[in-house]
């Protein structure tokens, strides 16, 4: 049986292939999550990815993701920065958390960008690979629960 792990994505990631490919990539979410299946399912992952522009319901999945001890790979997107709500959901998890970005937020010229409020409670930090970031932190979460066809990343 494949564990369970869910892929979640803030504000804007909606718009993937879209929005600013410069710095983004041009793979669209819908592409995204099609690879991150097919990543967990090699690695005995059951991967199910999610993306909302609504906090509220970001922090329901956080919420649930800590009542069920799912893991986690997460870019909380423009709430990394400030959001004291995912900064709490994020503290409840009792699973790995990964939390994954595509550009480095601590190279992009915004000052705001190189705070983060997931990264005190994440296993990891993966930043700066663009998609195959998300296949890093599933790497990742496979070695953190011993899932079988896993190699860890660094950050």
């Amino acid at each position: 049986m494949s564990r369970p792990v869910l892929v979640l994505n803030g504000p804007n990631l909606g718009r993937l292939g879209r929005r600013q490919p410069e710095i983004y990539g041009t793979t669209t979410h819908a592409e995204l999550a099609q690879r991150c299946v097919a990543w967990g399912a090699a690695l005995g992952l059951a991967v199910e990815v999610r993306q909302t522009n609504h906090e509220g319901e970001m922090l329901d999945w956080l919420n649930d993701a800590a009542d069920t001890g799912t893991p986690v790979v997460l870019n909380a997107a423009a709430w990394t920065h400030y959001s004291y709500a995912i900064y709490d959901a994020c503290a409840q998890l009792t699973a790995p958390l990964i939390e994954v970005h595509l550009s480095e937020p601590l190279q992009r010229p915004e000052v705001f960008r190189h705070t983060s409020v997931v990264t005190p409670h994440a296993a990891q930090v993966i930043a700066g690979h663009g998609v195959d970031g998300y296949r890093q932190a599933l790497e990742a979460l496979a070695a953190l629960t011993g899932e079988s066809g896993s190699s860890g990343t660094d950050r």
